[in-house]
């Protein structure tokens, strides 16, 4: 989602430091918040495939993989920048996550079990820092067009098509601007009164 959300971002006017990816040890995340400075507001934008397979084949590796490339960045970007905005008593942080732990896919407990540790994290830490007026919130999406999970050419599989109609209401895949347009919207000095929420946009796969 980040070339989405970068261009939504810049378009009004905000000044938007990216970072390499993937984006997976902790030096690579304090890196990035140490280069980028005065931060007001931090997007973690991480992804894996998510490596499908009943749970009795899961293989440590791939679990592996998804926690370190889903979770622990994603602490580490956070714990990274907390304290400059702690001084200043204010910022956003926006996680994109995932709807698949809200309400689960059969083989994939993997994929799950790290995205929902990223919305526990995102839930708890949006309570924590609330009271120093930064405002925490997760976009849990599904069923977005993006690069890794939904890219361009499955959105004319027409195998695929069918399983978007009969599993998801709105009939289609949501574009990557509206995941842009919610993340512009959380980090608006219009949304100060929402916190540690993990928002379904999921075209109503999950309410």
């Amino acid at each position: 989602m980040g070339a989405a959300v970068r261009d939504k971002f810049e378009s009004i006017g905000i000044h938007v430091v990216t970072g390499d990816y993937p984006m997976s040890t902790q030096a690579e995340c304090e890196k990035l918040i140490n280069a980028a400075g005065d931060i007001d507001i931090l997007v973690a934008n991480l992804a894996e495939p998510p490596m499908t397979g009943p749970v009795q084949n899961i293989e440590n590796a791939d679990w592996y993989k998804l926690f370190d490339s889903l979770v622990h960045p994603l602490m580490y970007l956070v714990r990274a920048v907390t304290p400059q905005m702690l001084v200043k008593n204010s910022g956003k942080i926006i996680a994109i996550t995932s709807a698949a732990p809200l309400k689960g896919i059969a083989n994939n407990a993997a994929y799950c079990a790290a995205r929902g540790a990223q919305n526990g994290f995102i839930k708890a830490v949006g309570l924590e820092l609330a009271r120093s007026n930064i405002r925490v919130n997760a976009i849990a999406q599904n069923y977005i067009n993006n690069n890794t999970y939904y890219p361009d050419d499955i959105l004319d599989n027409l195998k695929f098509l069918d399983h978007v109609k009969r599993n998801v209401p709105t009939n289609r895949i949501g574009a990557a601007n509206e995941t842009a347009e919610l993340a512009a919207y959380l980090a608006s000095e219009q949304c100060n009164h929402m916190v540690g929420q993990v928002i379904p946009l999921a075209g109503g796969w999950v309410t």
